[in-house]
């Protein structure tokens, strides 16, 4: 496990600017993109820092799904994580100006559930007015949705207002729905709002919760992890409507799960499905839900703006 004690450390999983887009996207380690399509938009990822018994490493750089769900099964490990430094963003930035972007949109997981916004535009109001950042209000593909909106703008030749409206119309049309076998990790993390009106039964109950305005709140409470399963389902095709999707599916260390979501959507849903992803969490929202996530992601699609 290739972690660093102590110290902040100048990586940045930064794929790249690519030539002849004049506008650059970048975003964070918690969207949780599949590697393809970070690769297809040359995306430029910034990582969080995860911390598991003192040692500290960048997610998805030095620190695995592995090993958060190691460090947080029975409980035992201490796993924290913290923002990127607004140095790391800058530094980002200048790369792509410098490489040739005239302007870059900056887009990442909620404010109200960490301070990567923020740290963003402390860098953007350092490198000047060609960058701008935009909130998801949200986290794993619930970010990532909006960040392709935006990447498949900016390869279609858009200027940089079009290619920031195009992230931010994309999370009003994004809906996060996840099923936790505990609420413990997040009442640590003091991440629950609305929940925390479970916790006096949180150890007895399942609970499906959904992220509104970029906070986690209950949307359901059931007693199995079947019944939880199957109502994820549900809600799922509730938030779809009647057009179509793409879908997205996350889980922490519990991969049956994921693939019993998307057999059942995918059934459910039949030709109004678009596009299917699935990818295990990273170690930043591992350690505030812990291991056993399943999270489903809904993405309306907006056909005259496609990803």
């Amino acid at each position: 496990m290739a972690l660093r004690r102590g110290g902040w450390q100048r990586v940045t999983a930064v794929i790249g600017y690519r030539a002849g887009m004049s506008v650059a996207v970048v975003t964070d380690s918690t969207a949780y993109l599949p590697s393809e399509l970070v690769d297809r938009y040359r995306l430029s990822v910034v990582p969080l820092t995860v911390v598991i018994d003192g040692v500290a490493g960048l997610e998805g750089v030095e620190v695995t799904p592995a090993h958060a769900a190691r460090a947080l099964a029975g409980w035992r490990g201490a796993v924290s994580t913290s923002r990127p430094a607004p140095e790391q963003f800058a530094q980002t930035y200048r790369r792509l100006l410098d490489g040739g972007a005239e302007a870059v949109v900056s887009v990442h997981l909620s404010a109200e559930l960490s301070g990567t916004v923020a740290a963003a535009q402390l860098a953007a109001a350092e490198v000047g007015p060609h960058v701008s950042v935009v909130d998801a209000r949200s986290t794993g593909m619930g970010l990532g949705f909006p960040v392709l909106a935006a990447a498949a703008a900016a390869a279609r030749g858009a200027a940089a207002a079009e290619v920031r409206r195009a992230a931010v119309e994309a999370v009003d049309r994004t809906s996060t729905l996840f099923y936790l076998d505990t609420l413990e990790f997040l009442r640590r993390g003091g991440r629950i709002t609305a929940a925390g009106a479970l916790l006096g039964t949180a150890l007895s109950v399942k609970p499906i919760l959904h992220v509104v305005q970029g906070r986690i709140a209950v949307r359901d409470r059931v007693r199995t992890a079947g019944r939880g399963l199957a109502r994820l389902v549900d809600l799922a095709i509730e938030e779809a409507g009647d057009g179509e999707v793409d879908i997205a599916l996350h889980h922490l260390a519990a991969p049956g799960r994921a693939a019993e979501l998307a057999a059942a959507l995918e059934s459910r849903l039949g030709p109004r499905l678009r596009n299917r992803y699935v990818t295990e969490a990273g170690a930043v929202i591992g350690a505030h839900v812990g291991p056993g996530l399943a999270c489903v992601v809904v993405h309306r699609v907006d056909c005259d703006r496609s990803v």
